[in-house]
């Protein structure tokens, strides 16, 4: 059961497809006081939720802001990353679910100032606020995800494993990883495009000396089997004479400043500005230059810097030099250092920016920042519809960084830029279950981490686990370490470990369509199948993946192995040295051996393998083995 409680929202999210009115009954669980809601949870109560948030599985101890931000830092004391996902399931005395639909910031205190009360207080009193009850915790995200609507499907290719890097630069780089890749015989579907490939970081655009022959060179790539997916940035170069940035001038489909004049913000291209995604004329204007990539023969897409991240504005740049002048000829003490410094440091994604732009929605003129969880959810929306459009025929791969619940409707998200940490795969697992909760089912995370230096035993340990995964993309940064599966010598164990993601293709991408059909999770905790077991209620680094299997990643350096919890008698499933064995194990508590070269996951019952295939196109999905019992 659902019930809606209204309290005088300012704009239409559209994160929401069920119209059911307000209730006019009192508000349960929740007390609400001088514009905060709420609860007294019980010592017992689990908190799950909140999408990619961090901080384990059960959300309870911790303070959260659901504030969509740009931050490449994913350390414990962080509040808020790129998404806002403000779902929340207790599960305590009491059962429930709770969505609170606000554009926004808001604050969750699970706990933190006081541990036996959960807090819920907006910027402001205007929201709709969803209470959704049921029999089981599946059953309530079911009502949830209902109520939301049905998550994003991508194109099978999409369960290919992924190979990309801020730093190839031209074609013959391209064609040099795709070459090593197929030397070494490791299955590859997809070669992602980061800001390299674009002329001087303008969207929808080709560097030619790069790439001279963009359309011929993504043919030839296509016929041997792979995919390009570049990158789209949310801000357009403003550059006279660049036709994006001229329509969208002349047309005003850029973000506004307080005067009416086009909002200037600095980010990859230099003086930029921003679409005005919540203007639907705008919205669909950006959507339909996909076409110029799309026409090259494109059919995937990441959207990034959407949140939108601002390195800078125009008019506090200005400022900033300005103010530093004032440090000029001076000799500078410790606290006129960092004063100096500061001046620059706290340019980006400043709150005085956000609070100085404004939108065009249908609903009528708002200043961005009581907007500012819709964008970058708006402009997966503006592509996905157009791209609807310009590929009718099949379904192109579309995944974001930043994200509100909605978007997940039209394309997955990625969890941004993580870290070569050993740390941050058992993050990447504890995010995944409340990203499904969230209808978000097409996620990962950058495998051996976006930024820092990725070790070989890291990568290895952090594709055993992504082999589960819907997103499989290895990906880092710029100056970082090489870490794609060529970068470390001996390869045979790389080979192994994609060659077994294509081989339980079959079965991921079959529970991943019923997960979306059916609105269910993909990724679950155990507490969600094993409801009336008290230790499966207390694991946090283990999940169900689909009906039949369960994984207990290996995430900490020269571990030999792990303590593994078996709610029910399981196969036990090991890849090593290429052979797939299965050994059937009794329900509890079991030390498993997990040597580097092993992949080692756990089964209910059969589960069917493929034969191990080149890519997503060559598997052959009627003629599956089967294996356990």
């Amino acid at each position: 059961m659902i019930r809606k409680f209204s309290y005088s929202p300012k704009i239409s999210t559209g994160a929401v497809v069920k119209n059911l009115p307000a209730s006019d009954l009192p508000l349960p669980y929740f007390e609400l006081k001088d514009g905060v809601f709420s609860y007294r949870m019980s010592d017992s109560a689990c908190v799950y939720g909140l999408g990619e948030a961090i901080r384990g599985i059960n959300k309870r101890g911790w303070i959260y802001e659901s504030w969509c931000s740009d931050d490449p830092f994913h350390s414990e004391e962080k509040r808020s990353l790129y998404g806002a996902h403000n779902f929340l399931l207790i599960d305590g005395d009491d059962r429930f679910g709770v969505f609170f639909d606000y554009p926004t910031r808001l604050t969750f205190d699970i706990g933190y100032t006081d541990p036996a009360v959960l807090t819920v207080t907006p910027a402001e009193l205007a929201l709709d606020l969803y209470i959704i009850d049921g029999d089981s915790l599946k059953d309530i995200v079911r009502e949830f995800r209902a109520l939301i609507g049905k998550s994003y499907i991508p194109p099978l290719f999409a369960f290919g494993y992924g190979q990309s890097r801020w730093g190839y630069i031209t074609e013959e780089d391209i064609a040099a990883v795709v070459d090593k890749h197929e030397a070494a015989g490791i299955p590859l579907d997809m070669i992602y495009l980061d800001i390299d490939y674009l002329d001087s970081f303008k969207d929808f655009t080709v560097n030619r000396e790069r790439y001279p022959d963009f359309e011929g060179f993504v043919s030839r790539m296509r016929a041997r089997g792979y995919h390009l997916i570049p990158i789209i940035d949310a801000a357009v170069k403003r550059e006279e004479g660049y036709s994006v940035y001229d329509e969208g001038h002349e047309k005003g489909y850029f973000c506004k400043d307080e005067n009416g004049e086009d909002f200037v913000v600095g980010v990859w291209p230099g003086m930029s500005c921003l679409p005005d995604f919540l203007n639907p004329e705008a919205s669909k204007w950006f959507g339909d230059k996909y076409k110029a990539l799309t026409d090259a023969g494109i059919d995937g897409f990441w959207n990034d810097m959407n949140e939108p991240a601002l390195f800078y504005s125009e008019k506090a740049l200005d400022s900033a030099f300005e103010k530093i002048k004032a440090f000029e000829g001076k000799t500078l003490d410790a606290l006129s250092y960092f004063g100096a410094r500061d001046v620059f440091t706290r340019l980006s994604n400043a709150q005085d920016d956000y609070d100085s732009f404004y939108h065009n929605a249908p609903e009528g003129r708002f200043r961005h920042s009581n907007v500012h969880n819709l964008y970058g959810y708006k402009m997966t929306e503006s592509a996905a519809n157009s791209l609807k459009a310009l590929r009718p025929d099949e379904p192109t791969l579309l995944f974001s960084r930043a994200s509100y619940i909605g978007a997940h409707r039209s394309g997955g998200i990625w969890t941004g830029d993580n870290h070569s940490w050993w740390s941050h795969i058992l993050q990447s697992l504890q995010q995944m279950p409340g990203l499904n909760m969230c209808g978000f089912l097409y996620t990962g995370s950058d495998i051996g981490g976006f930024n820092g230096n990725c070790t070989r035993d890291l990568l290895i340990r952090w594709l055993s686990f992504a082999v589960f995964t819907p997103l499989m993309r290895n990906h880092a940064a710029l100056g970082t370490r090489s870490q794609d599966a060529t970068a470390f010598g001996d390869t045979e164990v790389f080979r192994r470990i994609i060659e077994l993601r294509y081989r339980l293709i079959p079965y991921l991408y079959d529970q991943f369509l019923k997960a979306a059909e059916n609105d269910e999770m993909y990724f679950r905790p155990l507490s969600f199948d094993y409801e009336n077991d008290p230790a499966a209620r207390t694991i946090d680094d283990q999940l169900m993946v689909g009906d039949r299997l369960m994984i207990a990643p290996v995430y900490k350096q020269n571990a030999a192995g792990r303590n593994v919890y078996l709610p029910e008698q399981m196969n036990l499933i090991r890849m090593s040295g290429g052979e797939i064995t299965a050994e059937p194990i009794e329900q509890g508590w079991h030390f498993i051996s997990v040597p580097l070269s092993d992949v080692v996951f756990f089964s209910i019952g059969k589960l069917p393998l493929a034969e191990p295939a080149k890519n997503t196109a060559e598997l052959d999905f009627d003629h599956l083995t089967y294996i356990g019992s």
